[in-house]
């Protein structure tokens, strides 16, 4: 097992990539903590169903008081924390549209989570980090912030913030042997991606088969080895980096 007992807080992880990601790293043998505004019974569920040990919590990103209880809880209840998956976002809360019509509100909504809850998950979460004696930060960004998004302005310009995040934080937290990468996928076909997309979806869907290398949609998992890599030690000297995993629509 890759991840044996190591502490894995996954946020988002009530649904979709995030309760993927959750069940992923908990198969390696980790010790998940799965956060979330939506419930997480039934991800906790399905890990301990598995053999797995998980908690589950609420959290709010864009408070930090909610980040803090959080990183709290995996202490308390696991003793450290190794890895800290920052999936949480707004997509399938969110309409799209041109960009001189994104409403002022759903704007500042974005980016208080999509942004700045990245920044407070890691401020809460970073001395624990450097408590175990280093770790690995993973920053989910998006196929959006690389190719570019119509009619999704606030959505891509998030997720493009999430990479400069990631870059500046991996230059700042070496000296702790903690690592700080991002992962950016192209559609995945969740129920946040039906949501966002609706009546539309499977022509859009299709639009973004077409444009890969490798034609087919992502489903979650395609993205779950990814993430269980920059949580193993086999990733112990990447940082800094963002993976695409997109079929090959953009090349870096």
């Amino acid at each position: 097992m890759q991840l044996k007992e190591k502490v894995v807080i996954v946020t988002g992880g009530g649904r979709g990539l995030g309760r993927a990601y959750c069940e992923a790293v908990a198969a390696e043998g980790a010790l998940v903590v799965t956060a979330d505004i939506r419930d997480t019974a039934g991800t906790v569920a399905s890990i301990e169903a598995a053999g797995g040990q998980a908690v589950g919590t609420h959290l709010d990103v864009a408070e930090m008081d909610s980040c803090q209880a959080m990183a709290d809880l995996a202490v308390e209840k696991f003793g450290r924390i190794d890895v800290v998956v920052n999936n949480a976002a707004l997509f399938g809360d969110i309409s799209g549209g041109r960009s001189d019509h994104i409403p002022e509100d759903q704007w500042d909504a974005v980016m208080q989570v999509n942004i700045k809850g990245v920044w407070q998950c890691c401020k809460a979460c970073v001395p624990a980090l450097r408590q175990t004696g280093g770790g690995s930060i993973i920053n989910i960004s998006s196929l959006a912030a690389k190719y570019g998004m119509a009619f999704g302005l606030d959505y891509a310009m998030s997720k493009a913030a999430v990479i400069g995040i990631t870059r500046s934080l991996a230059r700042e937290l070496g000296r702790d042997w903690i690592r700080v990468n991002s992962v950016a996928p192209g559609a995945v076909l969740t129920e946040g991606t039906t949501e966002n997309m609706g009546d539309k979806k499977d022509m859009v869907l299709k639009a973004i088969a077409a444009g890969q290398s490798l034609k087919k949609n992502l489903n979650t998992e395609d993205l779950v080895g990814t993430v269980v890599f920059l949580s193993s030690d086999a990733s112990k000297f990447i940082t800094g980096q963002t993976i695409m995993v997109d079929g090959g629509t953009v090349m870096l």
